[in-house]
């Protein structure tokens, strides 16, 4: 038999609180916690209005830090960044607006460079292999097909 603590409302919208303040979160991420608190529907739906009320949770601030995080850092394109806001249950009013965020020269030299890195990587003799190895490397990081073949094209 587990305990499960239970939370008041004012307890609950604290601790939702802190969670936001951490890092940007979803809607999806903040109804999640709350159900995990075992809160109750209306309880969750008067949480996450106050807490964007009080601009704890904003929707398109969350998916533009998570545009900038994952392309600067894990080097997603564009995609694969669509389909993991699409995912977080994200407006597509939002997902545009986070991708505009991308830097398009930023966006072709991070293409560049990670095709070049991925082409040196590539330990096979057969270059129709090869091609076929680092394109499915790159689009499963969610870069645009077209974009992959042409670079392929340019360098192998």
């Amino acid at each position: 038999m587990s305990l499960q603590k239970t939370y008041t409302v004012d307890e609950a919208q604290k601790k939702l609180e802190n969670y936001c303040a951490y890092q940007e979160r979803c809607h999806k991420e903040v109804r999640l916690k709350l159900k995990d608190m075992k809160m109750i529907p209306e309880a969750v739906d008067k949480i996450i209005v106050h807490l964007i009320q009080q601009n704890y949770l904003n929707e398109e601030r969350f998916a533009k830090a998570f545009v900038r995080g994952k392309f600067r850092i894990k080097k997603w394109g564009k995609n694969r960044l669509t389909r993991e806001l699409k995912f977080r249950e994200i407006s597509k009013y939002s997902i545009d607006a986070a991708l505009k965020e991308i830097d398009l020269d930023d966006y072709y030299k991070t293409l560049d460079e990670l095709t070049k890195k991925r082409i040196d990587e590539v330990r096979e003799k057969n270059q129709l292999k090869k091609k076929k190895k680092v394109a499915d490397y790159l689009l499963y990081r969610g870069w645009e097909s077209h974009l992959v073949y042409q670079k392929l094209n340019e360098y192998l």
